[in-house]
């Protein structure tokens, strides 16, 4: 096993000393919903305890940790200094000294104080779902863009966890000039260090941004229409994304298996083209930093034509992963009920026997036409066909729909057409072919102005 590792670099102030490596605990401190409460209709309350402990131990097992237990301890009410309440705290030390426990992940988001005093209690590093979730990111990240939006991230939630943890922090360094003075802490210049790394990070993702948004207005110039592909953590959207493609990108049965966004060609059925766009898995509780540090990221979503909420449907925790996916989408300012962008995948069919089959099937067929899905299996292929279509449908319907004659002779047309156009149908009569387009409006005029080509009336 990789140690673990969270201590940075001469500029990246380190964080609480603890052991690297070893053992580790996941606790899942879910709150107990009393009946008639308001808040047991939240999405937290709606998910299930042990499916939320799972997705624990999942994300401790994306960065190789030994995970030697895994346990609920169910909360009545969250205590401002340890999140549990004293007996728990107590029984989770006994746990810990008979495990030999070095890590301790908490699957929820502890305030400093309540990390501090967790560590102190049981005499070991402590890590809370945003600081795992950082974690995992920080591995995965492989462009230069997503290894900057993780690192400032991180140096964010850093920031927060200065709090007096160690000794060293309380020493004074001497003041600077001829006058002496009483200098700053060790706390402060750990706060300065990371506030001028977040300054020079900030100003290197500006110069990274716009980069990517001359590559975004070179794509509208010829113009390529974009699909992105978004869906909770481990929905099968990369093994989607190769299979619509024929890309090779990673896809494993693992959070977080993709994490830097991809974009690939996607072949529509009658020779359109479009770009497909793989971006970073949602997850319930996603920490507030990785949703802004990663917008620049997920600009592809927010200018995509359409947007595929690709849903693991075999999953025991669809329907909540499914409010947390719409959850994320409204952070982003997209409007997850626009039916006319956004389709609804669902994965995973071949999970199931043909009777649940079905079953899904007659469910999907109930929907209202305003909001269809498509079940599919990106791992058999089943169901590709028929998504595929419907993609091509959406996009179609802000196109025009061309009938022409161009002489057999005009290779240099015909090539342009199937370059720049969808050919629906081409038949060749008396040295001519007769053939029926679809084109975006930007080359409506150039088809029919060189090809005298006829708009079809619908």
């Amino acid at each position: 096993m990789e140690p673990f590792d969270r201590e940075g670099s001469a500029d990246r102030p380190r964080s609480a000393g603890a052991k690297q490596s070893g053992r580790v605990i996941v606790i899942g401190p879910y709150l107990r919903m009393r009946r008639g409460d308001a808040d047991a209709q939240t999405n937290e309350a709606a998910r299930d305890s042990e499916a939320r402990l799972e997705e624990a131990t999942g994300l401790a097992r994306a960065i190789d940790l030994t995970i030697a237990d895994a346990l609920i301890a169910p909360v009545s009410q969250i205590r401002p200094a340890t999140y549990l309440g004293k007996g728990k705290v107590e029984e989770i030390t006994g746990l810990i000294a008979g495990h030999d426990i070095e890590l301790v992940v908490m699957d929820c988001a502890l305030s400093p104080i309540q990390q501090r005093n967790l560590e102190k209690a049981w005499n070991t590093k402590v890590l809370d779902r945003t600081g795992l979730i950082l974690e995992i990111f920080g591995r995965r990240a492989k462009t230069k863009e997503g290894a900057l939006q993780v690192e400032l991230a991180h140096l964010n939630y850093q920031r927060s966890r200065l709090v007096r943890s160690w000794t060293h922090l309380e020493r004074q360094r001497g003041g600077f000039g001829f006058m002496g003075g009483p200098g700053e802490t060790q706390i402060e210049a750990d706060r300065r260090l990371i506030g001028d790394r977040i300054t020079r990070l900030e100003n290197e993702l500006k110069k990274v941004q716009a980069t990517r948004r001359l590559h975004r207005a070179g794509r509208q110039r010829v113009p390529y229409r974009v699909v992105a592909l978004v869906g909770y953590t481990n929905a099968g959207k990369s093994t989607l994304f190769n299979r619509l493609t024929r890309a090779e990108v990673q896809a494993a049965d693992m959070l977080f298996a993709t994490l830097d966004p991809t974009l690939r060609a996607l072949s529509l059925p009658h020779g359109g083209k479009a770009m497909l766009s793989d971006t970073v898995g949602f997850i319930s509780n996603l920490p507030t930093q990785l949703v802004a540090a990663f917008r620049a990221t997920l600009e592809e979503v927010l200018e995509a034509d359409i947007i595929l909420h690709v849903r693991d449907i075999s999953h025991e925790d669809a329907e909540a992963q499914e409010r947390d996916v719409d959850a994320v989408l409204r952070q982003l300012g997209i409007d997850p009920d626009a039916g006319a962008r956004i389709l609804e995948v669902w994965n995973k069919i071949d999970c199931f026997d043909p009777e649940e089959r079905e079953n899904l099937r007659n469910i999907a067929a109930r929907r209202p036409p305003e909001r269809p899905c498509f079940l599919v299996s990106a791992a058999s292929g089943e169901g590709i066909d028929a998504l595929l279509t419907a993609i091509e449908d959406r996009l179609a319907a802000t196109r025009t729909t061309l009938d022409l004659s161009i002489d057999a002779s005009d290779g240099a047309g015909i090539s342009w057409l199937h370059r720049n156009a969808e050919v629906l149908n081409k038949e060749l009569r008396d040295g001519r072919f007769d053939m029926t387009v679809r084109v975006d409006e930007t080359k409506r005029d150039i088809v029919v102005s060189r090809f005298d080509a006829v708009p079809r009336v619908a």
